[in-house]
Protein backbone atom coordinates (compact mmCIF):
# COMPACT_ATOMS: atom_id res chain seq x y z
CA UNK A 1 0.00 0.00 0.00
CA UNK A 2 1.19 3.64 -0.64
CA UNK A 3 -0.18 6.27 0.86
CA UNK A 4 -0.67 9.64 -0.89
CA UNK A 5 -1.74 12.34 -0.07
CA UNK A 6 -4.31 14.46 -2.41
CA UNK A 7 -5.70 17.89 -2.41
CA UNK A 8 -5.37 17.24 1.31
CA UNK A 9 -6.77 14.01 1.07
CA UNK A 10 -4.99 10.80 2.51
CA UNK A 11 -5.52 7.82 0.15
CA UNK A 12 -4.08 4.04 0.31
CA UNK A 13 -3.35 2.96 -2.79
CA UNK A 14 -2.68 -0.82 -3.63
CA UNK A 15 -0.70 0.01 -7.06
CA UNK A 16 2.88 -0.30 -8.83
CA UNK A 17 5.28 2.10 -7.44
CA UNK A 18 6.20 2.99 -10.38
CA UNK A 19 2.88 3.85 -12.21
CA UNK A 20 3.34 7.00 -13.23
CA UNK A 21 1.56 9.63 -10.73
CA UNK A 22 -0.75 10.89 -13.39
CA UNK A 23 -2.71 7.11 -13.80
CA UNK A 24 -2.61 6.98 -9.89
CA UNK A 25 -4.54 10.53 -9.88
CA UNK A 26 -6.90 10.14 -12.69
CA UNK A 27 -7.96 6.34 -12.41
CA UNK A 28 -7.41 5.45 -8.88
CA UNK A 29 -8.36 8.66 -6.79
CA UNK A 30 -10.64 9.76 -9.65
CA UNK A 31 -9.50 13.33 -10.24
CA UNK A 32 -10.10 13.46 -13.84
CA UNK A 33 -8.91 17.33 -14.14
CA UNK A 34 -5.11 16.31 -15.09
CA UNK A 35 -4.32 15.43 -18.61
CA UNK A 36 -2.45 12.92 -20.56
CA UNK A 37 -0.81 14.98 -23.11
CA UNK A 38 2.36 12.79 -24.77
CA UNK A 39 3.43 10.72 -21.75
CA UNK A 40 7.06 11.90 -21.60
CA UNK A 41 6.87 15.00 -19.70
CA UNK A 42 7.05 17.21 -22.93
CA UNK A 43 4.08 18.75 -23.09
CA UNK A 44 2.78 19.89 -19.54
CA UNK A 45 -0.47 18.72 -19.55
CA UNK A 46 -0.15 16.51 -16.68
CA UNK A 47 1.67 18.76 -14.57
CA UNK A 48 0.69 19.22 -10.65
CA UNK A 49 2.55 20.23 -7.44
CA UNK A 50 4.19 17.93 -5.86
CA UNK A 51 5.18 19.64 -2.34
CA UNK A 52 4.89 23.15 -3.96
CA UNK A 53 6.70 22.10 -6.80
CA UNK A 54 5.14 21.85 -10.33
CA UNK A 55 6.11 18.54 -11.81
CA UNK A 56 5.06 16.01 -14.88
CA UNK A 57 2.79 13.21 -13.31
CA UNK A 58 2.46 11.31 -16.64
CA UNK A 59 6.61 10.86 -15.42
CA UNK A 60 7.28 10.78 -12.07
CA UNK A 61 6.84 7.27 -9.90
CA UNK A 62 4.15 6.92 -7.37
CA UNK A 63 6.60 6.07 -5.50
CA UNK A 64 8.18 9.73 -5.33
CA UNK A 65 5.14 10.76 -4.08
CA UNK A 66 4.35 8.64 -1.67
CA UNK A 67 3.63 10.37 2.01
CA UNK A 68 4.54 13.55 0.06
CA UNK A 69 1.49 16.76 -0.84
CA UNK A 70 0.37 16.34 -4.04
CA UNK A 71 -1.97 19.02 -5.23
CA UNK A 72 -4.10 18.66 -8.67
CA UNK A 73 -5.98 21.53 -10.29
CA UNK A 74 -8.87 20.21 -8.44
CA UNK A 75 -7.42 21.41 -5.44
CA UNK A 76 -5.81 24.84 -7.02
CA UNK A 77 -8.42 26.40 -5.03
CA UNK A 78 -12.18 25.44 -3.09
CA UNK A 79 -14.32 27.84 -5.56
CA UNK A 80 -12.70 27.92 -8.49
CA UNK A 81 -11.67 31.03 -7.54
CA UNK A 82 -7.96 31.71 -7.76
CA UNK A 83 -6.57 34.24 -9.17
CA UNK A 84 -5.55 32.43 -12.30
CA UNK A 85 -8.98 30.74 -12.76
CA UNK A 86 -10.66 34.40 -12.81
CA UNK A 87 -8.28 35.57 -14.76
CA UNK A 88 -8.21 32.47 -17.54
CA UNK A 89 -11.99 32.99 -17.64
CA UNK A 90 -12.27 36.90 -17.55
CA UNK A 91 -9.79 36.83 -20.66
CA UNK A 92 -11.43 33.64 -22.10
CA UNK A 93 -8.18 31.87 -22.52
CA UNK A 94 -9.10 28.31 -23.46
CA UNK A 95 -9.83 27.26 -26.88
CA UNK A 96 -9.87 23.72 -26.71
CA UNK A 97 -8.74 23.34 -23.13
CA UNK A 98 -7.06 20.45 -22.99
CA UNK A 99 -3.36 22.08 -21.92
CA UNK A 100 -5.07 24.09 -19.49
CA UNK A 101 -4.77 22.47 -16.02
CA UNK A 102 -1.49 22.27 -16.84
CA UNK A 103 -1.07 25.62 -17.73
CA UNK A 104 -2.70 26.95 -14.55
CA UNK A 105 -0.92 24.87 -12.33
CA UNK A 106 2.90 26.19 -13.59
CA UNK A 107 1.34 29.57 -13.75
CA UNK A 108 0.70 28.99 -9.70
CA UNK A 109 3.81 28.38 -9.13
CA UNK A 110 5.16 31.16 -11.33
CA UNK A 111 2.99 33.63 -9.43
CA UNK A 112 4.13 31.93 -6.13
CA UNK A 113 8.01 32.63 -6.68
CA UNK A 114 7.47 35.52 -8.51
CA UNK A 115 4.26 38.25 -7.65
CA UNK A 116 5.22 40.80 -10.68
CA UNK A 117 6.13 38.62 -13.87
CA UNK A 118 7.54 39.66 -16.85
CA UNK A 119 6.74 38.26 -19.85
CA UNK A 120 10.47 37.05 -20.06
CA UNK A 121 9.15 35.51 -16.83
CA UNK A 122 6.42 34.08 -18.03
CA UNK A 123 7.52 32.81 -21.74
CA UNK A 124 10.90 30.96 -19.43
CA UNK A 125 8.54 29.33 -17.07
CA UNK A 126 5.66 28.24 -19.24
CA UNK A 127 7.52 27.47 -22.47
CA UNK A 128 7.61 23.60 -21.40
CA UNK A 129 3.62 23.47 -21.48
CA UNK A 130 2.55 23.27 -25.42
CA UNK A 131 -0.83 25.04 -26.22
CA UNK A 132 -2.31 23.05 -29.37
CA UNK A 133 -4.59 25.68 -30.02
CA UNK A 134 -1.60 28.53 -29.61
CA UNK A 135 -3.55 30.50 -26.86
CA UNK A 136 -0.10 32.01 -25.75
CA UNK A 137 -0.87 35.30 -25.64
CA UNK A 138 -3.97 35.04 -23.60
CA UNK A 139 -2.39 32.55 -21.21
CA UNK A 140 0.57 35.84 -20.76
CA UNK A 141 -2.06 38.22 -20.49
CA UNK A 142 -4.07 36.13 -18.38
CA UNK A 143 -1.26 35.46 -15.69
CA UNK A 144 -0.54 39.00 -15.92
CA UNK A 145 -4.13 40.05 -14.81
CA UNK A 146 -3.95 37.47 -12.60
CA UNK A 147 -0.72 39.20 -10.41
CA UNK A 148 -2.79 42.10 -10.54
CA UNK A 149 -5.67 39.68 -8.92
CA UNK A 150 -3.27 38.64 -6.29
CA UNK A 151 -1.97 41.96 -5.49
CA UNK A 152 -5.51 43.15 -4.66
CA UNK A 153 -5.93 40.00 -2.19
CA UNK A 154 -8.62 38.40 -4.85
Amino acid sequence: MISLNVNKKAYQLDADPNMPLLWAIRDIVGLTGTKYGCGVAQCGACVVHLNGEAVRSCVTPLSRAAGQEVVTIEGLSENNNHPLQLAWKELDVPQCGYCHSGQLMSAAVLLRENSTPTDQDIDDAMAGNICRCGTYSRIRKAIHKAAELQKQGR
